[in-house]
């Protein structure tokens, strides 16, 4: 059981000492008063750097292909001749481009399978900064592939920073999930999805003519993801490991007193402390949870369910489709070519400023409305989005309806679906089964992803203006599913959350047996129950 979400309607209630605390950042104060869960300085960076080398990078990799794809091509066509004699042919070239795009998701699923491990040994923190070496290694061949006359370099490049996105993808959620207070659980997890939008817009900017988007100069749009690994590499060490981490993991009760102090900005954390060592009285009969027996439990089948289904929507609701594909979209829907990279651009502006939007009224409008709204809105801009791009020759505006369509989806879908996925899967779970439960949403996650990537070229050549129904019919089902199934999760802690899956699932989840067994240590005299009683007594009161 999660004491720091389960215990904080009982523990944290108690009156806030005067002034802000030491490392607090200014103007934590509500105007009646009462000061707000503090966003320490500490805390902002350690979301920022951590940011800025794992999410950003993921989704600077879904929009840097995007502008040199014709030079690729002919690089690929130049490499290919030159080893066998002859042109490429173009359902080759057509294979040989989706294998680029997609495999970066094969990486991804092999990098979300290593988190688990990497993150027992190494913990949130070095989990992150050994991930740099994924990311500069790729970063050195991709940039390097021209100049060597391999294409396979650039292939292999892509699938190593598929590992750096899937190991990124879970570790950094965990990180931040497990060093934010409740109160800003959301807005904090949004900086995920933020700087997601944030690196699709730097790699369309970057893609420019005037910058490196040039048939001389396109290895380099590869070479400049080093940068933000490097900075995250000679950052993060002087950041704390995640408090969790260290006492449930390290039995390492003064650092992680320390962490918290930091990441907290106040002297006084002993509150804190206690929380996550009622916590693992709790839990101290529970191991970590491997996957199979997660997919088994019966008191999390639905929760399971719903981020499975979450997942796959969030990938293949075409939001990748229109990223990957951008420059043809906008081709086919009748813009001038040299119009597309600057419009291109715009789709980045719009997903920045949508993920910021989220990010502040999450936490006042919830997860659920959301994400079913988003779902809902990406619906109803598909199904015109179509209509527009078949009606296309019969009017000179309906062309640039189709753009509006796309950045209305796009906005949709960063205002809730693209980042709220990362948070159920914390919310959802206590602490043993939370590494288990973001292998499983990023095994959907990244197989989705490579579906959608190698499949969506055959898609448009099959459908033609009709693909995008394919994205509309995901969408609606997600959204309905959601209306009925998803309960809100906003400042719920974990015991509430399985409280609201629980006749759904038509189980208790498994901390009440434990508290049962604790409880019943007592007429025994068994070591422990004095100490727990304080935790028993709310989930009877609370739970059971």
């Amino acid at each position: 059981m999660d004491s720091q979400e389960l215990s904080s309607a009982h523990l944290i209630r108690g009156p806030s000492p005067p002034g802000p605390p030491s490392g607090a950042c200014p103007g934590s104060r509500t105007p009646g008063g009462r000061r707000k869960q503090d966003w320490s300085c500490s805390l902002i960076v350690a979301s920022l750097v951590g940011a800025l080398g794992s999410s950003f990078l993921y989704g600077y990799n879904l929009s840097v292909v995007n502008a040199p794809t014709p030079y690729i091509k002919a690089f690929y066509n130049e490499t290919w001749e030159r080893k066998h004699g002859h042109p490429i042919d173009s359902d080759t070239l057509t294979l040989l481009w989706s294998v680029t795009v997609s495999i970066f998701a094969i990486g991804g699923l092999a990098g979300t399978l290593l988190v688990k491990l990497m993150g027992k040994c190494l913990g949130r923190k070095y989990t992150l900064l050994v991930n740099n070496v994924f990311a500069v290694s790729a970063a050195l061949l991709m940039a390097c592939s021209l100049q060597a006359g391999a294409l396979e370099m650039l292939i292999v490049g892509r699938f190593i920073m598929g590992v750096d996105g899937g190991i990124a993808l879970s570790a950094l959620p965990m990180y931040l999930s497990e060093i934010s207070p409740k109160e800003i659980r959301g807005s904090l997890g949004q900086v995920t999805a933020i700087f997601i939008c944030i690196g699709v817009f730097t790699g369309q900017l970057l893609g420019l003519p005037e910058l490196l988007g040039k048939e001389s100069t396109w290895p380099y749009l590869f070479g400049v993801i080093a940068v933000p690994a490097v900075v995250q590499l000679v950052t993060l060490p002087f950041l704390p490991e995640s408090p969790r981490y260290l006492l449930f993991d390290k039995h390492d009760q003064a650092g992680a007193e320390k962490a918290f102090r930091t990441f907290l900005g106040k002297e006084d954390v002993s509150q804190e402390v206690e929380e996550v060592l009622a916590e693992g009285r709790v839990q101290r009969y529970i191991q970590l949870v491997p996957v199979l027996e997660l997919l088994r439990t019966p008191s999390v089948r639905w929760q399971v369910l719903t981020v499975v289904i979450t997942m796959a929507c969030y990938q293949l609701c075409g939001l990748n489709a229109i990223w990957f594909y951008t420059n043809s979209i906008f081709g086919k829907a009748g813009i001038p070519p040299e119009k597309i990279p600057y419009i291109t651009l715009s789709t980045g502006a719009i997903e920045t400023l949508a993920a910021i939007f989220s990010g502040l009224v999450i936490e006042r409008l919830g997860r659920r409305p959301l994400l079913i709204g988003g779902f809902g809105l990406m619906t109803v801009f598909f199904g015109i989005l179509t209509v527009t791009l078949t009606l296309q020759d019969h009017a000179p505006w309906i062309p640039y309806l189709s753009i509006v369509c796309i950045l209305a989806i796009i906005a949709s879908f960063c205002s809730g679906p693209g980042g709220i996925p990362f948070i159920l899967t914390g919310e959802f779970f206590q602490q043993s089964q939370r590494p288990a439960a973001f292998i499983v949403a990023g095994t959907v996650n990244w197989l989705s992803n490579f579906a959608v990537g190698l499949l969506f070229p055959f898609i448009q050549k099959s459908l033609g203006t009709y693909c995008f129904l394919v994205f509309a019919a995901v969408c609606f089902a997600g959204a309905v599913y959601l209306y009925f199934v998803l309960p809100e999760t906003k400042n719920k802690t974990h015991a509430e959350i399985s409280q609201a899956f629980a006749k759904r699932n038509k189980a208790y989840p498994p901390e009440e047996k434990t508290d049962s067994a604790v409880t019943d240590d007592k007429p025994n005299g068994k070591p422990g129950a004095d100490s727990s009683s304080t935790l028993d007594n709310y989930v009877k009161n609370r739970i059971v």
